[in-house]
């Protein structure tokens, strides 16, 4: 695919007025071609950046909502776009929604122009349009994707949320007994130092910790900087990034979680492709494009294979080992009946609602969990560094 760019330009048209806005083409010169083509005089062209964030799953599922209900109000695809791109603050989403019109006024189809923009529209997107249009559904489709990608992208929120909760916790923890070791606990201890009485073993042990920590503050430093560095490199290299899904899908509480999760994200793809009258294997290559981890994207990969070779779904899945017994038995049971597309609806909403209820249920154990062991490690350096407190006046009273 030839890279775009975002080109701001102002000009006059033949009436004499000045026009302004913004367009993407390949380079200066087809954007300068563009602008005469549409009777514009250009003034001023400059390029300017992309924000790569307004690309962002939940921007484009808000334009598809609204995209489907101007449809269903009447209006046609090209003054639909052109509709939102006049409403839309962002002016690289301004320039896209003008180009996916003109490329309609051109002949195009809404999928092909679709396709030619993979890093804001996934395959999925263009799958579900392109069968809009052959039935002729487009707003329907249109919907129909925007709730799943929304009720996804929900689930996903959650999940992350639930597993992100306890390092967030846990950080901050760390961070706070750092700052009493290398900032408070020193002060106290030059302190206790200057009086002549035995400090409490808690607090000797304190200090002790601490001591030991300071002396090896380079070290653990160095240690924790190169964690951070491999970790970061190895995010690049696929047989790790095998490595460490099947170690989270080993993982007793994490592993259901990252499971149902992905279950959810393929069964309702599925579910929903097949109701639009997408055929299996097409569908499957769907969920395949839209799943980011290497080693589901492999799962569903042999599994194509397999079906494509004639082995039937159920037994497909089953080989992969990542299905779980329910999901085999229920698409078997959905081959033999015929009802294949509601066996997989009725899979992903059961995956969904037992991924949120499990999500719930982590965080709803992990908070008081926390707190509990957050104050034991707080309470104990508080009470180490003021246990000696009520040793001074006796000591002061035997100097005095």
């Amino acid at each position: 695919m030839t890279t775009k760019y975002l080109w701001q330009w102002s000009g006059i048209d033949n009436a004499g007025a000045l026009q302004q806005g913004a367009h993407w083409s390949e380079n200066r010169n087809a954007a300068m071609q563009t602008l005469y083509h549409r009777q514009i005089h250009p003034l001023t062209l400059k390029r300017r950046p992309v924000r790569r964030s307004l690309w962002r799953a939940e921007h484009g599922c808000t334009l598809l909502r609204q995209l489907a209900t101007l449809l269903q109000a009447g209006l046609t695809l090209p003054e639909s776009l052109l509709l939102l791109a006049q409403q839309h603050p962002a002016r690289q989403w301004q320039a896209l929604l003008h180009h996916l019109a003109q490329a309609l006024e051109q002949g195009e189809t809404f999928s092909t122009a679709l396709r030619q923009w993979p890093e804001v529209f996934p395959p999925l997107w263009a799958a579900m349009v392109h069968t809009g249009e052959l039935t002729g559904k487009l707003d329907e489709c249109c919907f129909k994707l925007a709730s799943q990608q929304q009720t996804q992208r929900a689930l996903a929120l959650k999940v992350k949320k639930a597993l992100r909760y306890p390092l967030i916790i846990l950080s901050l923890t760390a961070a706070i007994v750092v700052a009493m070791v290398y900032l408070v606990l020193p002060e106290f201890s030059a302190i206790y130092q200057t009086f002549n009485t035995p400090l409490p073993g808690l607090t000797r042990g304190v200090i002790a910790s601490a001591t030991l920590m300071q002396q090896g503050a380079l070290p653990l430093s160095a240690l924790t900087l190169l964690v951070v560095c491999t970790m970061t490199l190895l995010r690049r290299q696929m047989k790790w990034l095998h490595y460490r899904q099947r170690l989270l899908l080993r993982c007793p509480v994490v592993g259901k979680l990252v499971r149902g999760q992905r279950l959810s994200q393929i069964f309702t793809v599925l579910s929903l492709t097949q109701r639009s009258g997408i055929t299996f294997l097409q569908g499957l290559e769907n969920v395949r494009d839209t799943l980011t981890c290497p080693y589901w994207r492999d799962v569903l990969q042999q599994a194509h294979q397999d079906i494509t070779l004639g082995a039937a779904i159920s037994t497909a899945l089953a080989k992969s080992g990542n299905f779980t017994p329910l999901c085999i038995q229920l698409i078997h049971t959905g081959e033999i009946s015929g009802a294949l597309d509601t066996m997989l609806e009725n899979l992903a909403r059961h995956h969904s609602e037992q991924t949120q209820h499990q999500a719930d249920e982590l965080a709803s154990v992990l908070e008081p969990l926390l707190l509990v062991v957050t104050g034991l490690i707080i309470g104990v350096l508080v009470v180490a560094m003021y246990l000696p407190i009520f040793h001074l006046g006796d000591a002061m009273g035997g100097t005095g």
